[in-house]
């Protein structure tokens, strides 16, 4: 078993372990604060892990919350699952994932947390802890991806009104210039190959990426999309709907910041940088890109129990105002408040900030985030 991550790598007052049997992993956690106080599950996203919570766990302990983030399956220092390409990826699915946060609280001898916040990915699997298990669940955060409920279960057509679902992915293929949906190129054999043993190295690769997607890039000027055509879609930024030939290492490549620009990038210094490298370098991302493979492969039956449901606890919403991720999919936002979630209480949108918030902009999301849990308390 790897160690913890070690203690000079974290900000004062946070301290890293496993915990053992959590639904067959052994979970690697970093967590602060008082462990009698009531507890904050924080869930990473893609390519994050639990250290990408670093700066926004000393301000909720300080506030009286026992703070814990994992390294989820297939991340970081949680062992336990084979995370090949040719796994069964029912364990990568939303109820897996969900399943796997309900057995750390379990683990960490909880029946219930105080809130529940997921960013990215991390997005989706928080929205499904709240939506299936409220009573462990009992408020929930969601950051940068907008949840806009479970899947629906399937209904006949009307007679004569039977129309086929688009393939957007052939449509983004016959653009004038060819495009494709960087979740198909994730579900695909090479993408982890490509990312992981690419040209300009990976510590390269990791700094374009993120920098591409947060608010220091230029050319991250969101707008709502109108529909979900391919037209529409491409004009967001080449990361989201990628040239059809490239892979994600090229396409970031030309995205490389300055060496001005990383130096002035005061919330992902080069040691802090150099953390995600090593583990993404020890681990590669397949583990990651097999949750994408499992939203792509139409395997997600058993989410289809949750049809129609909502969530009914108090959720709020938190993003950059310059993240394009909260408008891939048209009218996200609006459904999430409006179906999805029937307490809905805030949208907040950080100015300034990209797809990497809770790094690009701690202080703001911790107050919002303290905000919503004293209000729950209130």
């Amino acid at each position: 078993m790897i160690e913890p991550l070690p203690a000079h790598l974290l900000p004062t007052g946070i301290r890293a372990r496993h915990i053992s049997s959590v639904n067959g992993l052994d979970m690697h956690i970093l967590e602060a604060g008082d462990p009698s106080r009531p507890m904050v599950l924080l869930l990473h996203g893609f390519p994050e892990l639990a250290y990408s919570w670093r700066k926004v766990m000393p301000a909720l302990a300080a506030a009286g919350y026992h703070v814990v983030a994992p390294d989820q399956r297939g991340y970081g220092r949680t062992t336990g699952q084979p995370c090949g390409f040719d796994v069964d990826l029912d364990p990568f699915r939303m109820i897996g994932l969900a399943t796997d946060a309900l057995a750390l609280v379990a683990a960490l001898g909880r029946t219930s947390v105080a809130a529940v916040v997921g960013h990215d990915f991390g997005s989706p699997v928080a929205a499904w802890c709240a939506l299936a298990r409220p009573d462990v669940f009992p408020a929930v955060a969601m950051m940068s991806a907008p949840f806009t409920g479970p899947p629906t279960l399937p209904r006949p057509a009307l007679p004569g009104n039977a129309q086929p679902a688009p393939d957007i992915h052939a449509a983004l293929a016959t653009l004038d210039t060819p495009r494709k949906h960087y979740v198909a190129y994730y579900s695909t054999r090479g993408a982890d190959s490509e990312m992981s043993a690419c040209p300009q190295g990976l510590s390269a690769f990791l700094r374009a990426y993120y920098h591409a997607k947060s608010g220091d890039w230029a050319g991250n000027q969101p707008v709502p999309l109108k529909a979900w055509r391919a037209g529409e879609l491409a004009l967001m930024p080449r990361y989201y709907i990628m040239d059809l030939a490239a892979g994600m290492a090229e396409t970031v490549a030309t995205m490389l910041p300055t060496p001005a620009e990383i130096a002035a990038c005061h919330w992902l210094t080069d040691a802090e940088l150099a953390v995600y490298a090593e583990e993404f370098g020890r681990t590669g991302f397949q583990g990651g890109l097999n949750w994408y493979r499992g939203r792509t492969d139409n395997g997600n039956h058993a989410e289809l129990l949750f049809a129609d449901r909502t969530i009914d606890v108090p959720a709020v919403f938190i993003a950059g105002a310059s993240d394009w991720g909260i408008h891939q999919q048209p009218g996200a936002l609006d459904a999430m408040q409006r179906r999805a979630c029937t307490q809905f209480k805030r949208l907040h949108l950080v100015e300034g900030a990209g797809h990497w918030v809770q790094q690009e902009r701690p202080a703001d999301v911790s107050g919002q985030l303290i905000e919503f849990l004293g209000e729950l308390a209130a």
